[in-house]
């Protein structure tokens, strides 16, 4: 019986959470936009809220979620195990995904902003979310902040960070390096 109340519990206060951050949590993200090279896209989102039916994204497995599966099991963990410390440390939640599609969605900007606010990225007191949306078959990859982080990591640094760090090396198809850099490169500028 004990159990019970506990699961439920633990329950209650999870589905609080999402529903909370589905409320709060309006993101924006990175630009980038070259006409002349369109290898990578991303694209700044203003704060809007897509509602969309759960069924349509899958769990978060943590921290990092490979779903396009372009990371060995070793990188994973790795990465992984970075940003559990980092929010352990901080209280600041930064989450990657890796997809194939964006089905329904037509753009970056509306899948991130959905799964986002599905997920409840980042502490809902404190709207300290972050999300990294990479595509290698899309080619796609996007930043987007919730309203705590984006005081500090703005739109300009975001930007700075996708072509100078990410792009480049997502280009030579080391897609590991880049992640991690990138990840290193927000970090260091979000403390």
């Amino acid at each position: 019986m004990m159990n019970n109340a506990i699961t439920y519990k633990a329950l209650k206060m999870y589905l609080k959470k999402i529903i909370f951050g589905v409320l709060i949590i309006s993101l924006t993200a990175c630009q980038y936009n070259n006409k002349k090279e369109d290898l990578y896209e991303t694209a700044i989102v203003e704060n809007t809220s897509i509602q969309q039916e759960s069924s349509q994204f899958p769990n978060p497995k943590g921290y990092v979620n490979d779903f396009e599966g372009i990371f060995s099991t070793e990188q994973l963990k790795t990465l992984e195990n970075r940003l559990i410390s980092y929010e352990k440390k901080t209280t600041k939640e930064l989450v990657v995904i890796t997809i194939d599609s964006m089905l329904p969605y037509d753009t970056i900007d509306d899948f991130s902003t959905a799964i986002s606010n599905h997920w409840g990225i980042g502490k809902k007191e404190k709207n300290n979310g972050l999300l990294i949306v990479i595509s290698k078959k899309l080619q796609k990859i996007r930043i987007s902040t919730g309203l705590g982080t984006e005081k500090i990591l703005t739109d300009e640094i975001c930007k700075n960070i996708i072509d100078q760090i990410s792009i480049p090396a997502f280009k030579k198809g080391d897609f590991y390096d880049g992640t991690e850099k990138t990840i290193m490169a927000l970090i260091n500028k979000w403390d």
